[in-house]
């Protein structure tokens, strides 16, 4: 993974408050904690921004977009599988809404204009994907990119792929939380803690109280 501490594709001039918000968001399908997997880029990177939001109670760090046998670190980096790296939220929809997580993910998580690729990290297994659970999820994702194109909120074409979930495979345990755990590793500081830093101080209110 190489750095790229920018997001080039994306206003930087525009505050939380004046971001589009999604056209409409999405009640519980069922009572409890919901789920939403996307992919941005280096699962190191998402990861680390969405824990650090109220109200999201867990975040996995994995593979989405290909099968069993493929779903390996060293596989998804060849490049020669259907998967993308990819977080699992797994949040409280009475404190934070999927709206609100898509809100982050376009604004701060990463740069939705680039294909196939987040800065200097290049291949399908880095591109911008939401990973639809049901036919709900995949409209109102739809919705909020035909809402964020027409604004002209970015400087170039969103590029974020819509596929169907059909299957999330957990990473190996040493990606988990690896942002918190390795915070003098190269990347994390040039690339993953730009990203949270931005997500910090645009996300003020959404914030815990005590990330850790």
């Amino acid at each position: 993974m190489d750095p790229s501490c920018d997001l080039p594709g994306a206003s930087r001039t525009a505050p939380h408050q004046s971001f589009p918000e999604p056209p409409h968001d999405l009640a519980p399908a069922a009572p409890g904690p919901q789920h939403l997997v996307l992919a941005g880029g280096c699962f190191w990177c998402t990861e680390a921004v969405y824990r650090q939001l109220e109200g999201v109670l867990d975040v996995v760090a994995g593979y989405s977009g290909g099968d069993a046998p493929s779903a390996t670190y060293e596989a998804v980096c060849s490049g020669r599988t259907d998967h993308a790296e990819a977080i699992r939220i797994e949040y409280d929809p009475e404190r934070i809404s999927p709206g609100r997580l898509l809100k982050v993910f376009f604004m701060s998580a990463h740069d939705p204009t680039q294909l196939d690729r987040q800065g200097n990290d290049r291949g399908r297994q880095y591109r911008s994907a939401i990973f639809y659970a049901d036919e709900a999820q995949r409209h109102m994702a739809a919705a909020y990119i035909e809402r964020l194109d027409a604004a002209g909120v970015f400087r170039a074409p969103i590029v974020t792929r819509l596929e169907p979930l059909q299957a999330f495979y957990p990473a190996e345990r040493y990606h988990q939380d690896y942002a918190r755990l390795n915070p003098l590793q190269p990347y994390i500081a040039g690339v993953s803690m730009p990203k949270v830093e931005k997500t910090r101080r645009a996300f003020a209110d959404t914030l815990k109280r005590d990330p850790a």
